[in-house]
């Protein structure tokens, strides 16, 4: 059986500060572990501040377009010139506020893939789907646009992350059951094209991930650490959480 390493990543959306990476990475590299990866995603005028650090650094976002006229955008391959190793494809915000459709995200796998950056898929359902009983549809065709644009060996070289729209910045988090079905979910319907690559693939939950909650979810059969938003804006929360994922794969 593959054996599958433990990953904490936090987002930090449009927040941040000069000192903020001083304070993060300080902290960081006081919990670093052979045992698990941590990665921060900062605001993109903050990356080269972050990976000086010395902590591993993802982007945001990315375009799906080689270099050209594409005013506001930031090309995979210079994000990799930098020294950045990850990058958030399909994250909801990118979905609903700028209208990312699932093939788009698709697109933009495929381009971090094609310069090198590890791409980390985020699907998940928003409340009115999940009430519906719609879950395990939509996040199946957000999956399936890849795997058909690609195929289902591109997914080996990814991270792919839950995080039900529901439980972003409300407060609300799905019970460590609640998210453990859907990541077995997921897990199962990779390991019906790949077996092999389904029990190596990393599959992150993300969704109101705090210091409180992190260790039961990390528990988790098919949780293999989190994706966390407003908790990665503080040392104490996010390095409790870092430590409760250590040892949890």
């Amino acid at each position: 059986m593959a054996v599958r390493k433990a990953m904490v990543a936090g987002n930090w959306k449009m927040n941040g500060s000069l000192e903020l990476v001083k304070q993060m990475s300080d902290a960081i590299n006081n919990v670093k572990s052979q045992e698990m990866d941590i990665v921060l995603f900062p605001p993109f005028p903050l990356v080269p501040a972050m990976i000086a650090s010395g902590v591993p650094t993802g982007a945001q976002t990315v375009s799906e377009n080689t270099p050209g006229a594409f005013t506001g955008e930031v090309d995979g391959l210079l994000l990799k010139d930098l020294g950045v190793t990850y990058v958030l494809v399909g994250h909801s915000e990118r979905r609903s506020i700028y209208n990312e459709s699932n093939e788009t995200v698709a697109e933009k796998f495929a381009r971090a893939q094609d310069v090198g950056l590890t791409p980390i898929l985020c699907v998940g359902e928003s409340e009115s789907e999940q009430e519906s009983g719609q879950t395990k549809q939509v996040v199946a065709a957000q999956i399936d646009a890849v795997i058909e644009k690609l195929g289902v060996a591109a997914l080996k070289d990814s991270v792919i992350a839950y995080e039900p729209v529901w439980a972003i910045g409300t407060g609300k988090t799905a019970s460590p059951e609640q998210a453990q079905t859907v990541h077995k979910f997921i897990r199962d319907k990779i390991a019906a094209l790949d077996s092999t690559l389904a029990q190596g693939l990393s599959i992150l939950y993300g969704g109101s991930v705090n210091e409180k909650n992190s260790e039961l979810l990390f528990a988790q059969t098919d949780i293999d650490g989190g994706l966390i938003g407003g908790a990665s804006l503080k040392a104490e929360s996010f390095t409790a959480i870092c430590n409760s994922a250590k040892g949890t794969v």
